[in-house]
C-alpha cells in the first residue's frame, strides 16, 4: 500500500478541499501518513492569499523536494492557490514537483497522480477557476467534534487588494440538499459544531434561488439531531440583513457570534478598497447586531497601511475601535499582490510604518478583549471540551464566543474523565488577555 503524506496550508475553505482530497486517495487505497520521510506521495495544498502565506507555501514546497533526494519519494504534488496561480512557474522553479492541481480541479488529484506514477513528467490539471469539482467524501482533519462546512466558492466583489476572485472564480451556492446532506454526514461521524464559511457567507443562494437563503439554511441544519452549534464565518456586513439577524436571535442552534470583516473604518479607504459600505453602514449594523442579540460576539479583520493610507487615517481607525469595542479582532500589514488594482496605487505605504499600524492596532484591541474577558468572571457558559494538558490536568476549552485557532481558551481544572466534543457547564473564573480560566460545575458525573 503506498503512503501518502498531506500538508494544507492557508484557510479553513482550503482545509475542506483538503478533505476531499484526503477521501479520494484514501479510497483509491493509499494509506495516511504522519511522517513525510515514509511516504511515497507527497501532496502540498497551498495558499498565496498575501505575501507571507505563498511564501510558506513556497517554503514548504521545497522542503518536501528535499526528499526526492532519498529516493522514497516517488511523486510531489502542488495543490490550491499557489497551484492555479502559478502552475507554470511552479514547474520551472521547482523541477521536484510533478504534478499542479488548480483549487477548482482538486477532484482531479488521482488522475493527475496515476499519470503522475505512469511516468508522465510534470502533469498539469488547472481547468476552468469556475468550475465546481465533483461531489466526494471527507475525512476530517479538525478533531472530529467540530468540522467546516463549505457553502460556497469563488467572490463577486473584486474588492482592490483581492487576488481571490481570479483564482476561485465567481460567487457560487452550493444547492442546500448537498449541504445538509453533507452536515447529515459529518453529525453522524461525530460532529457537533458546523462552521459555515464561504469567501462571503451571507451571500448564499442569491445565486440559485434568487434571494439570501442563509436564514433558510442555518433553520434546515439546525434540525439536524446530534448538532449541537452552529457558528457563521465571513460574513460582509453589507449584506447583513434583518431576516438574518432575527434567526441568529431566535434559533438555539445558532451561535451569538459572527465574524465580519471590515477591513477599515476610514471612508476614503474603504472607497479605494472597492468596498461596499461606509463607517456610518457599519456602525449601523452592529447596532442593529448588539439590539436584537445583545450577548453577541463580534470578530473583524482590518487591514493596516493600505495606499493612501495616512496617519491621520489609522489613528481615525484606533478611534473607531475604540468606540466599537470588538468582542475579537485580527489585523495584518497590507499585502501588495500583483494582479489587483491595489498593487499599482502609486501612494504605497512604507514596510515599517504598516508595522507599526498593526502593533498600535493590536494592543489596542489587547485591552479591549482584556476588558470584555473581565466582564465574564463570574458568569457561567457551555464550553466545549478541547483536550486536556495531562501534565497540569487541565481541560482546555471554547465556549460560544470562541471559533477554533481563531480566538482564545478557556482553561479548567481536570475533575474526572471528559473527551474532545462533550459539552460541560462552567463558571468563569478569571480573565487573561485573550483566555479565561474556569471551573466546571457540570452536576451530571459521567461514569469513570
Amino acid at each position: 500500500m503506498k503512503k501518502l503524506f498531506f500538508v494544507s496550508l492557508g484557510c479553513d475553505k482550503n482545509l475542506v478541499d483538503a478533505e476531499h482530497m484526503l477521501s479520494l486517495l484514501h479510497a483509491d487505497g493509499y494509506e495516511i501518513t504522519e511522517d513525510e520521510a515514509e511516504a511515497d506521495v507527497i501532496i502540498v495544498n497551498t495558499c498565496c492569499f498575501i505575501e507571507d502565506a505563498a511564501q510558506e507555501s513556497v517554503n514548504t514546497i521545497l522542503d518536501m523536494a528535499d526528499l526526492k533526494k532519498t529516493g522514497k519519494l516517488k511523486a510531489l504534488i502542488v495543490t490550491g492557490c499557489l497551484a492555479t496561480r502559478y502552475a507554470e512557474d511552479i514547474g520551472v522553479e521547482i523541477p521536484e514537483v510533478d504534478g499542479v492541481v488548480g483549487a477548482s480541479s482538486y477532484d482531479e488529484v488521482k488522475e493527475v497522480l496515476d499519470r503522475v506514477l505512469a511516468g508522465e513528467e510534470h502533469v498539469e490539471e488547472v481547468e476552468d477557476i469556475s468550475r465546481t469539482p465533483e461531489d466526494s467524501g471527507r475525512i476530517l482533519t479538525t478533531g472530529g467534534h467540530f468540522a467546516y462546512l463549505k457553502i460556497a466558492e469563488g467572490c463577486d466583489k473584486n474588492c482592490s487588494y483581492c487576488i481571490i476572485p481570479k483564482l476561485r472564480g465567481h460567487y457560487r451556492s452550493f444547492p442546500m440538499e448537498k449541504l445538509i446532506a453533507e452536515a447529515e454526514s459529518l453529525v453522524a461521524q461525530g460532529v457537533r459544531e458546523l462552521i459555515l464559511v464561504a469567501q462571503e457567507t451571507t451571500l448564499y443562494g442569491t445565486d440559485i434561488y434568487g434571494h439570501k437563503a442563509l436564514p433558510e439554511l442555518l433553520r434546515k441544519l439546525s434540525e439536524i439531531k446530534g448538532l449541537a452549534w452552529i457558528r457563521l464565518l465571513y460574513a460582509y456586513p453589507e449584506e447583513i440583513d434583518d431576516a438574518l439577524i432575527d434567526e441568529m436571535a431566535v434559533n438555539p442552534k445558532v451561535c451569538h457570534y459572527i465574524d465580519m470583516p471590515i477591513q477599515h473604518s476610514n471612508d476614503y479607504i474603504l472607497g479605494r478598497m472597492g468596498r461596499r459600505t461606509k463607517r456610518a453602514d457599519i456602525i449601523s449594523v452592529i447596532n442593529r447586531l448588539r439590539t436584537k442579540i445583545p450577548d453577541i460576539c463580534i470578530r473583524t479583520t482590518l487591514i493596516c497601511g493600505f495606499p493612501g493610507e495616512t496617519e491621520e487615517m489609522h489613528q481615525d481607525q484606533v478611534s473607531f475601535i475604540r468606540e466599537m469595542r470588538f468582542d475579537r479582532l485580527g489585523a495584518f500589514p497590507y499585502s501588495r499582490e500583483k494582479g489587483t488594482v491595489a498593487y499599482d496605487m502609486s501612494d504605497q505605504v512604507e514596510d515599517v510604518t504598516k508595522q507599526l499600524w498593526y502593533d498600535e492596532i493590536m494592543r489596542v484591541q489587547q485591552q479591549i478583549t482584556f476588558e470584555k474577558n473581565k466582564e465574564l468572571v463570574g458568569k457561567e457558559f457551555e464550553v466545549f471540551i478541547e483536550g486536556e494538558i495531562p501534565d497540569d490536568r487541565v481541560y482546555v476549552g471554547r465556549t460560544y464566543r470562541d471559533a477554533p485557532d481563531v480566538d482564545g481558551y478557556v482553561y479548567m481544572d481536570r475533575d474526572y474523565q471528559r473527551l474532545s466534543g462533550d459539552l460541560v457547564d462552567v463558571k468563569i473564573t478569571k480573565a487573561k488577555d485573550y483566555d479565561l480560566i474556569g471551573e466546571i460545575i457540570d452536576e451530571d458525573e459521567p461514569a469513570e
